[in-house]
């Protein structure tokens, strides 16, 4: 397991202690003291960015030279500095925030960063910790995921609460958006058709129409799922129409029996369960709209480069 940026300040200081170093050496040389796994390793943040390791290794560097721990004689390379030395010669059990905030110089910086208040000040370790548990990426990340799962479960609540033509519309907007069905107008023509069996209808899956795509769409509530005997009915109307391609959409979940059965077969089964459709409409912009940007920016090193 990956340790949280704060436990990472001590292994991150002794090594700066051997000499001058990079980000990159010191991941390679805490996780191979670690024992962590090669997808340890290489776990990315949910931006798919940055490795989780050197993120958190960056941002325990980054806190203890605010505290004068650590200095940067050259581009990407630091070192620790006499201070951090000195305190390395204490033998502390652990290096973390509520220890830097014995630093003014970082108390200051902390403050204007809104890790903390003035009056909070060293008195209020427990808060401090708790705010600092995370990097700034993962705190950004994990909001961004949160504020995600609650549009999800709305979206959902909406799609059920209105009609099966909304729900079999939702679905003709996803697809055209998605790059599908030529147009709206063609898009709902021929999802219009039904009566085939299992098929809900039959979609273009381009503008000229030279390959074609069939359609289910079962509107279950949650806790319903959709189970391998409708998808087998699905699958029996697509041999029966000679058609190789089909899209089994449901506002509910699709049972493993049922996921386990389209993987084999000569037919290209694609099955959108309900967080998948939602996904979906979040990223193709369908039901939902942007209400907020917020821009973040990173220092441009060529800009500073004098070489």
């Amino acid at each position: 397991m990956i340790p949280d940026y704060q436990t990472l300040m001590l292994p991150v200081l002794r090594l700066a202690a051997d000499g001058e170093t990079r980000v990159a050496d010191v991941a390679e040389r805490i996780a191979d003291s670690l024992g962590l796994t090669s997808e340890e390793r290489d776990e990315l943040l949910p931006s798919g960015r940055q490795r989780v390791l050197h993120n958190r290794i960056h941002w325990a560097k980054f806190y203890m030279s605010k505290a004068g721990l650590i200095a940067s004689p050259a581009r990407g390379r630091f070192i620790a500095t006499d201070k951090g030395k000195a305190l390395l010669a204490t033998a502390p059990d652990r290096i973390d925030v509520a220890l830097l905030m014995r630093e003014p110089e970082f108390r200051e910086f902390y403050r204007n960063e809104g890790g903390a208040t003035e009056d909070e000040g060293v008195s209020d370790k427990a808060s401090v910790v708790t705010s600092a548990k995370t990097t700034p990426e993962e705190q950004i990340d994990a909001a961004h995921a949160t504020l995600a799962a609650a549009l999800r479960d709305e979206l959902l609540e909406r799609i059920l609460s209105n009609s099966p033509t909304f729900f079999e519309q939702l679905i003709v907007d996803l697809l055209v958006s998605m790059g599908y069905g030529g147009s709206h107008k063609n898009a709902a023509a021929q999802l219009g058709r039904t009566g085939d069996g299992g098929v809900d209808g039959i979609l273009n899956e381009d503008r000229l129409g030279l390959d074609r795509i069939y359609v289910q769409a079962k509107r279950y509530a949650p806790g319903n799922p959709v189970g391998r005997p409708d998808v087998n009915g699905f699958v029996g109307s697509l041999v029966g129409l000679g058609a190789t391609k089909g899209v089994f959409v449901t506002t509910s979940t699709f049972s493993q029996p049922a996921r386990d059965y389209v993987k084999h077969l000569a037919q290209r089964i694609i099955l959108i369960d309900g967080q998948e459709l939602t996904d979906l409409m979040i990223e193709h912009d369908v039901g939902v709209r942007g209400y907020r940007t917020v821009e973040f920016k990173r220092l441009d090193e060529d800009f500073f480069s004098e070489e």
